[in-house]
């Protein structure tokens, strides 16, 4: 358990200081809880190192790993930049109320509507992937009169994930103007010769679920070679150097991840060997955490329904969601770990595998979980779902989104309502009567 967790006098998992069986019952399940407190102690840990060693710095949360009002909200309150990658992210920043000038731009194939809507916003900085979205984006500013701030997403020849990283030379990637084949030598010139165009910098995102700082090292160091070559040639100055996200988190015991500040401090550490190396100015450095800031922070709380043993091979035990609300396990074999948690106290009996209720064989959350004799109607409480689990949820089997609720001081709050069967169909219309001749 981490954060807030605790188990109260009734045997309850407690999450906040409130008892997450109490919000089953009044919520329902499956049911996203959120730990606010966890949040936001992330939050101050990534700026807490920029603070300390006195560097300029934006941290942004990569809302994509889950974007509602609340915790755009909450991200605003702890200071934070947001990073979009949709107008429908977009528009949940702007309806949030988030500052549009901490507002950053992402994606590969934005479209002129979006492009448009950021342009219409003035938001702070749009990352430009490729080169139709250049020359789309400058057009749009010349029809608008306005001067967009951009940072060139580039591929730096570097991926990253968990404990592996790999030199590619040329990144295979549908992300980005390649650093090494002349593409974002040629996307900074023509940027440059753009007078509704302002390139604040350069933005490179290296892979997810880091757990080192090695792949951060190795994409700062080419990225400073690049831009001493840009002040030779072109004359320009990055002020800013996004570093991307994808900082690790614990999922399971396996799972060693670096501290948040840990990240950071070498990132800073690598920004300022580089800049004395090719005497260039110290830029302002963004970093864009996502997982890292509401991962473990959430907890999916299920209602255990039917069970099934296949003798000699493995017991099954069903909850009442699975592939809908969490996909991650049935897209890429994610790993989690859980507890039943309305009996906290009651010692594990049995390994059991957890299944979804979706009509797939696919959708088993976890195969091999050590839990007490679980009976239906127990709470199975699967932790660290705070990233891609509401974000990536869907209606497959037409099953109704969960509720989502926020945690903090004792005090619960909805922020995202259950959708209804109601919900399931608003959108729907009826076939059109053939008229019979």
């Amino acid at each position: 358990m981490h954060g807030t967790m605790g188990i109260n006098e009734r045997g309850h998992l407690e999450i906040g200081g409130v008892d997450t069986i109490d919000l089953a019952h009044l919520y329902g399940t499956p049911l996203y809880i959120y730990d606010v407190a966890l949040i936001r102690e992330r939050a101050r840990a990534f700026k807490r190192m920029f603070d300390k060693h006195r560097v300029r710095a934006q941290v942004a949360y990569a809302s994509k790993a889950f974007s509602t009002i609340a915790i755009v909200q909450l991200m605003e309150q702890e200071g934070l930049s947001l990073d979009v990658v949709s107008g429908g992210e977009l528009y949940t920043a702007l309806a949030a109320g988030f500052p549009v000038e901490r507002i950053h731009f992402h994606g590969n194939n934005k479209s002129e509507e979006e492009l448009q809507m950021a342009v219409e916003a003035k938001i702070g900085c749009i990352v430009v992937d490729n080169f139709y979205e250049l020359e789309m984006l400058q057009q749009l500013c010349r029809t608008h009169k306005y001067t967009m701030p951009i940072l060139l997403r580039v591929t730096p020849g570097i991926e990253a994930h968990t404990h592996d990283y790999i030199l590619t030379g040329q990144e295979d990637s549908k992300f980005g103007f390649d650093l090494h084949n002349g593409q974002a030598d040629e996307a900074l010139q023509r940027a440059l010769a753009s007078s509704h165009i302002h390139v604040l910098g350069i933005h490179c995102h290296i892979g997810s679920q880091i757990f080192d700082a090695t792949g951060f090292v190795l994409a700062t160091k080419k990225l400073f070679e690049k831009l001493a070559i840009w002040r030779d040639m072109h004359h320009f100055t990055a002020k800013v150097v996004n570093l991307g996200g994808g900082f690790g988190i614990r999922y399971t015991k396996e799972d060693d991840p670096l501290a948040p500040e840990q990240y950071v401090e070498q990132i800073i550490e690598e920004v300022k060997r580089n800049v004395a190396s090719f005497h260039l100015p110290f830029p302002e450095i963004w970093i864009e955490p996502g997982r890292s800031l509401v991962g473990d922070a959430g907890t999916t709380i299920y209602t255990i329904g039917s069970r099934k043993e296949v003798p000699n091979v493995r017991q099954y035990v069903a909850v009442d969601g699975g592939m809908s609300d969490n996909i991650r396990p049935a897209l890429y074999e994610a790993k989690y770990e859980a507890v039943l948690a309305n009996r906290m106290h009651d010692h594990c009996e049995e390994v059991v595998a957890i299944a979804g209720k979706c009509c797939e064989s696919g959708d088993m959350l976890i195969w091999d979980l050590p839990l007490p004799k679980a009976q239906p109607g127990d709470y199975l409480a699967v932790f660290c779902t705070g990233a891609y689990g509401y974000a990536m949820a869907n209606n497959y089997n037409r099953i109704p989104r969960p509720a989502v609720v926020f945690v903090e001081d004792g005090e619960a709050q909805l922020v995202v309502k259950r959708e209804t069967y109601e919900d399931l169909i608003r959108l729907d219309l009826p076939l059109k009567t053939k008229v019979k001749k």
